[in-house]
């Protein structure tokens, strides 16, 4: 299970500046009203500072000589003070409250968007769980940093430097003792930081490890209870739970450790101040209310200055969040259009026209047009009223009839490792315009990983794959995608009524006819029993229907937009007999009108298609009728016999 490309302990030189610095884009529409906040912050701050003033004034003049109404002209000050900070820091919040909240909108939001942009390979590595805490805990985490630490970061140290700066002022002795720990606590945060970073960054992994095994329990709730395996579920569950918990607490320990430092020096400093300051006082050097000033100052940083522990922690969680954020961010996405330069420029083998095992003597066989003129037809297709599918391309009109090619098709995984040998090496396959072809191989084979790169789901490593003559890496991939409907054997149902679910395969324009035309196709009339009908809503990943229901549902979305180009990964594997008899029926209509590639492994789903090619070792191995390859290819039929006897 795929959790994070780096780990925490393999990523040097990490800069939490330099990483939160990328959340600027986010933050720059916002930024007059964050900066204006920040300003409010400081200016309340610093009236904090104006309130130890107040009391030297108060013991030096009215408490010293007895004047009653100045004490409580003081007392006014300091009320008038306190009111002003207070509703200066409410101020602060309420500018910073909706803004953020739009940025965490639209960092979700980008975030979503790019993902259903990368591609299939991309989602083949990464755990969901770790996505799905990218895209609410750190976000989370950034907003409240933005909220609350980038700005006390800021006030913070401004109040401390004016603080200082007002304490030195007042008498520099005492300054100069009250600064004596300065170095080591410096030390201490700048050791703190990194390694509270790695802490961070490993809990916030844990935490997508932990999403991804509950959604898993969840997902597959059947399978847990089916099996009994609960306990073990939970044990699982258990033991990541308390590797959390265990960087949780080192992240507790490291949070105690800086605190401890940070408080106990600025107090020891403050009480050796207090002893100092006290004997100058005694000895004449000081008076009494500019030790009372200089300690009430003294007090007032003392929370600027605790809180640089909790505020650097929060940052440093902040930081990894924005890192795992762009981790994801940074993927390169799915162009979406085509390269007509770099697919002319694709080498071409010379051979690559003629697919392996289809000779002269062959073809005459087995390439001749079906009955009636579909074939024929084909370069003359009447159009549409589907959707977006029916629109032709300008310009893409020049190679149209030529069906579906693969041309010296190679391909292996990206993230494969070295010397790995290929999934598919050199396929060569023409399925001609109108015809349907099914794709038969061993398990493992590489038949879905084929279909998979029509749509380009996978890219080619090298060849190419055309549409009527055009290589598909030259047109844009929505129109691509729209020629091609795909049925997987493993259906996906999203939680929407089962009529969203089909119109998903079909334009804007698709209605109720297609709708009725696409479940007749696929035989699912049970849709119409439903306690709402094609309104009924089938729930997270369609559990509420069974296995067959599921697939036939899967298979009306694949066919309701009436594709120019079918492919369907053995559509039929979860049907019975009688059912699948019957959808065989009606997908015949379906497939005279349609270029289709059909995985197959029943002899019934292979009688569906007018040839059939046998996919073995990553090659296209032999093509030909059922027939044919039953009596010539012995590798076919102990394919076709094992089915048989499954069938049986």
């Amino acid at each position: 299970m795929a959790t994070h490309p780096t780990p925490p302990e393999d990523r040097t030189g990490r800069s939490a500046v330099r990483t939160l610095l990328r959340l600027w884009p986010y933050v720059r529409p916002v930024r007059l009203r964050l900066f204006t906040a920040a300003f409010v912050a400081v200016v309340a701050s610093c009236l904090g500072l104006v309130i130890p003033l107040v009391l030297k004034w108060m013991v030096d003049g009215p408490v010293a000589h007895r004047d009653p109404g100045g004490v409580w002209l003081g007392a006014l000050y300091l009320l008038l003070l306190g009111l002003a900070e207070a509703l200066l820091f409410g101020l602060r919040r309420w500018l910073v409250a909706r803004p953020l909240s739009h940025v965490e909108a639209r960092m979700r939001a980008d975030l979503y968007g790019h993902l259903q942009r990368l591609p299939v390979a991309f989602h083949d590595r990464w755990a969901s769980g770790q996505l799905l805490s990218r895209g609410t805990t750190d976000l989370m985490l950034l907003r409240m940093f933005l909220a609350f630490p980038l700005t006390f970061l800021l006030v913070n140290s401004v109040t401390i430097v004016v603080g200082v700066v007002v304490m030195l002022l007042q008498d520099r002795t005492l300054g100069l003792v009250v600064l004596g720990p300065a170095l080591p606590v410096l030390l201490t945060c700048v050791v703190f930081e990194k390694r509270y970073a790695d802490a961070a960054r490993r809990a916030q992994d844990q935490v997508g490890d932990l999403t991804t095994v509950v959604e898993e329990s969840v997902l597959g709730i059947r399978v847990v209870k089916g099996f009994g395996r609960h306990r073990s579920q939970a044990r699982a569950f258990g033991e990541l739970a308390r590797t959390l918990r265990e960087t949780e607490l080192r992240k507790s320990r490291l949070l105690a450790s800086i605190w401890a430092v940070i408080m106990t020096l600025p107090e020891v400093s403050v009480g050796a101040a207090l002893v100092v300051g006290a004997v100058r006082v005694a000895d004449g050097q000081l008076s009494a209310g500019t030790l009372v000033a200089f300690l009430s100052t003294a007090l007032a940083l003392r929370w600027p200055v605790e809180s640089i522990g909790f505020l650097l922690a929060m940052s440093q969680e902040a930081a990894t969040a924005t890192e795992r954020y762009f981790e994801v961010l940074d993927a390169e996405p799915e162009e979406p259009g085509g390269s007509p330069a770099a697919a002319a420029g694709r080498p071409r083998s010379p051979g690559a026209a003629r697919p392996q095992g289809t000779g002269p003597a062959r073809t005459g066989e087995a390439g001749a047009p079906r009955s009636g003129d579909a074939h024929a037809g084909a370069s003359a297709r009447p159009a549409r009223g589907a959707g977006p599918r029916d629109v032709p391309r300008p310009g893409a009109g020049a190679g149209r009839g030529d069906g579906l090619r693969f041309e010296r098709v190679r391909f292996r995984h990206p993230d494969a490792p070295p010397g790995s040998p290929p999934i598919l090496d050199g396929v060569d396959l023409h399925v001609r315009s109108g015809e349907s072809m099914a794709l038969v191989g061993a398990t493992g084979s590489g038949k879905t990983t084929l279909t998979a790169l029509v749509p380009r789901l996978y890219e080619v490593t090298s060849g190419r794959i055309t549409l009527d003559g055009e290589d598909i890496t030259a047109m844009p991939r929505e129109e691509l995608r729209a020629r091609v409907a795909v049925a997987f054997e493993e259906p996906t149902l999203f939680s929407a009524s089962v009529g969203e679910n089909v119109l998903m395969g079909a334009g804007d324009r698709a209605g109720a006819a297609e709708l009725d035309r696409a479940l007749a196709v696929a035989q699912a009339d049970f849709v119409h029993a439903l306690p709402q009908g094609a309104g009924t809503r089938v729930g997270e990943q369609g559990l509420s229907l069974s296995g067959g229901q599921r697939q036939r549902v899967a298979l009306a979305r694949a066919v309701v937009g009436s594709p120019r180009f079918l492919v369907l990964d053995d559509p039929l594997s979860a049907l019975d007999v009688h059912t699948e008899a019957a959808v065989e029926a009606a997908l015949r209509q379906v497939l005279a009108g349609t270029t289709a590639l059909i995985v197959a492994h029943r002899p019934s789903t292979v009688l569906l298609a007018d040839r059939v090619a046998l996919l073995s070792g990553g090659r296209i191995a032999a093509v030909g009728t059922h027939h044919e390859l039953l009596r010539g290819n012995p590798e076919y039929a102990h394919l076709m016999s094992g089915e048989q006897e499954d069938a049986r």
